[in-house]
């Protein structure tokens, strides 16, 4: 589903040239749960921008669901991003001014559901998460885990195949961060393909494999009771 051939990922800040990604060579099949870990600035956050076509990569190849997409324009990107690809983020980045619902809605705003659809599935979302009381809320009103089962309605809403999570326990205390784990492990049983950065080693032991990330480079790939 997912193929990086020696992909590589740098920045430059003046006359400093960082290498983010060097060389990544990984394969995540459909249906797989992986977790990416590391030290911090070792790349996890630069391949999930790269996996999320957020970003391109400077060199190699990047196939997705057997396209090589590396080079593509961003509006191609976009389009094939919409609606194939989840994104979970710490921050939760819900939008204070919408209500709960209208917050999982707006990821098929730009879509062709009609809105009554919209309606229709945000709601059948939010109930599946266990949130739909909280529905008329605003994000303010929630407890950090229910803002983050918002978030997971608003990244699973649309479908995708493939569901992207950065830290997603990263500001919840540890009983949410529990919560929130079991709702990934539960949506990766149905069928989506889950790729989680993490720096817990408890919570990478709950993906099918683990892969290691050292300056750029993959170090070492685990199953998840040997993880990293």
């Amino acid at each position: 589903m997912i193929k990086l051939l020696n992909t590589t990922k740098k920045f430059t800040g003046g006359e400093v040239v960082t290498t983010a990604l060097n060389n990544i060579n990984l394969q995540i099949e459909a249906g797989e749960y992986v977790a990416v870990t590391g030290p911090s600035g070792c790349g996890k956050s630069t391949l999930l921008s790269i996996l999320g076509m957020l970003d391109v990569p400077d060199g190699g190849e990047y196939w997705f669901e057997g396209k090589n997409v590396a080079g593509w324009s961003e509006a191609k990107l976009s389009e094939l991003r919409r609606g194939r690809i989840g994104f979970i983020f710490q921050s939760f980045n819900l939008i204070e001014e919408l209500s709960v619902d209208e917050n999982v809605e707006l990821a098929l705003e730009y879509s062709d559901v009609p809105a009554k659809e919209r309606r229709e599935r945000a709601a059948h979302m939010l109930d599946k998460l266990g949130i739909a009381h909280r529905a008329k809320h605003r994000p303010s009103q929630l407890s950090g885990g229910q803002q983050q089962r918002v978030a997971i309605a608003r990244a699973l809403v649309y479908k995708p195949a493939v569901l992207l999570a950065d830290e997603p326990t990263g500001n919840l205390d540890t009983a949410h961060g529990e919560e929130v784990m079991r709702i990934l492990q539960q949506i990766n049983e149905e069928g989506t393909t889950i790729v989680m950065v993490t720096h817990s080693p408890t919570h990478a032991a709950r993906a099918s494999r683990t892969v290691g990330l050292l300056d750029g480079a993959i170090a070492e790939v685990a199953t998840a009771t040997a993880a990293i």
